[in-house]
């Protein structure tokens, strides 16, 4: 009850000496004070998605996709191992969901490991070719290897980029939103 009889006796004396712009700055100093900070999360984006991801499990990153509020990541360590893990969007905090020994005998992961250009350059070059959110990057070697990324761009499209693994060059790019007229 006093702090109110203080702060209308400040604001009295305020408005006499400065006018209403002074008492206006003192209500928001008074408000600035005691209003807790408002201060909202970034979403954590792909490519730091990668990153958080190879921090907790070192190796190379084979697939990577968000879903809601958490990324996905496969990851195959040096030593073949492959984890699966998610990064939570807000915070970026790793889980590690499975880790085994998961050593791919027909030499799939070799590929993957020796590849030229890893998820995070391959997403670099998707973005460059078509500005937007990566969605999700995986390895693919079904035939001729390449990484495999989606991107959403702000107008809602999605652009299916594929990206060599040798050069980094986009080679093939398709909007997903083209057969929407069906």
């Amino acid at each position: 009850m006093k702090r109110n009889a203080y702060i209308a006796a400040a604001a009295s004396v305020v408005l006499i000496a400065g006018g209403p712009a002074a008492a206006a700055a003192a209500a928001s100093a008074d408000t600035a004070r005691t209003a807790p900070a408002a201060v909202a999360p970034a979403d954590v984006d792909a490519q730091a998605a990668a990153a958080a991801a190879l921090k907790t499990y070192p190796g190379v990153v084979e697939s990577l996709d968000k879903d809601d509020a958490v990324w996905h990541v496969d990851v195959i360590g040096k030593n073949g191992k492959h984890a699966e893990l998610t990064v939570d969007t807000r915070s970026g905090k790793v889980f590690t969901e499975n880790a085994d020994d998961d050593s791919d005998d027909s030499g799939g992961n070799k590929a993957l490991l020796a590849a030229k250009v890893d998820a995070q350059q391959a997403m670099k070059a998707a973005l460059a070719a078509h500005p937007g959110k990566v969605w999700s990057v995986e390895w693919d070697d079904d035939g001729a290897a390449y990484w495999h990324v989606e991107v959403k761009e702000s107008s809602g499209k999605t652009w299916n980029a594929h990206v060599d693994p040798t050069t980094g060059k986009v080679t093939a790019a398709s909007d997903d939103n083209d057969n929407d007229n069906d």
